[in-house]
């Protein structure tokens, strides 16, 4: 079938370039999510929550030497998914451990969160990556005991609070992450409840990010570690929001810097305005509780020497926790 396809663009266009991979390689899957805007409503009410389906791109490594193999899935950031995410989850199967690719946006009908975040929050993909996780325990190549998460900016909120227990035992899922990898995720908002996971977690973030404030994050992880959690962050000097991009500095005129905000999150899941505590319940109250405290035009974009030292430590991570 193929050969009688490159003959046929041949003949009508005089060449083609045919990429073609063997349903062993790659994996389109579905699964049945759903569509809480906050936290609260995966604690409280995910019952009640309407459903939602939801497609993921499976990819083994080429060359697969055990019985059962590793797993990292992965979720994008507020702009979708860029060349720099695609790059981790390569290396990832180039090591040896295949990679599951959300697509919690396209399966939404929505490309950008920016400048929003209510389209498609953190919320409905942490249910997401749980909702996946129980569909490739189905998958009898998978070490469903060797699955990691990771992701940046939203997604990096998506893989920090994947350890979160009041949301993994609301979910009530039968699995667990073996690692959380979240680069630049929003620290600003935390619980004062620390009962996370006992896997471990890392925060990889800029020291200048104004979009997602490295104090935040220095400061969560120092009181994670204070309760005896398995937490660290590495903090890379000089470096701004999506420090491993290969392009140059950029203003994302409508994103938020939420330098100055901390917003509360309590046990049930509700994220809290500053000083007064009302509940960002829905996209106006939301909006409403960020012009209390956030600016326009963060600065996001590549930082060589950052983005060197990024890859390699998460190279080194998976090898820990997944291959070792």
């Amino acid at each position: 079938m193929i050969l009688m396809f490159k003959l046929l663009c041949k003949l009508i266009f005089g060449c083609c370039i045919i990429i073609s991979y063997t349903r062993s390689e790659v994996e389109k899957i579905e699964f049945m999510s759903a569509n809480p805007f906050s936290l609260k409503d995966i604690i409280v009410e995910l019952d009640t929550q309407k459903l939602q389906l939801v497609t993921a791109i499976l990819e083994y490594p080429a060359d697969i030497n055990k019985k059962k193999i590793p797993l990292v899935i992965g979720a994008a950031g507020s702009y979708g998914w860029g060349d720099h995410h695609l790059r981790y989850l390569k290396m990832y199967r180039d090591m040896g451990i295949a990679t599951l690719m959300l697509e919690s946006f396209s399966s939404r009908n929505v490309t950008s969160t920016v400048g929003t975040q209510n389209t498609v929050t953190t919320a409905m993909i942490v249910l997401d990556s749980y909702k996946a996780l129980e569909k490739i325990s189905e998958n009898t190549k998978i070490d469903i005991e060797k699955v990691a998460i990771t992701g940046w900016s939203l997604g990096g909120g998506v893989a920090l609070l994947a350890a979160w227990k009041p949301i993994i035992e609301a979910i009530n899922s039968n699995y667990e992450f073996a690692a959380h990898l979240s680069y630049y995720p929003p620290c600003f908002i935390r619980s004062d409840n620390l009962n996370y996971s006992s896997s471990p977690i890392h925060i990889l973030i800029g020291e200048l990010d104004d979009w997602v404030p490295s104090s935040a994050c220095k400061e969560l992880i120092n009181l994670m570690k204070k309760n005896g959690l398995n937490a660290d962050i590495t903090i890379y000097k000089n470096a701004h929001h999506s420090f491993d991009r290969e392009d140059g500095l950029n203003i994302a005129k409508n994103g938020y810097k939420f330098s100055d905000c901390r917003f509360k999150l309590s046990d049930q899941g509700e994220v809290l305005m500053n000083y007064i505590n009302i509940p960002m319940s829905n996209p106006l109250l939301q909006k409403i509780g960020f012009a209390t405290c956030a600016e326009r035009g963060p600065t996001y974009g590549g930082h060589l020497e950052s983005r060197k030292k990024s890859f390699e430590f998460s190279r080194n991570f998976m090898q820990k926790y997944l291959l070792n």
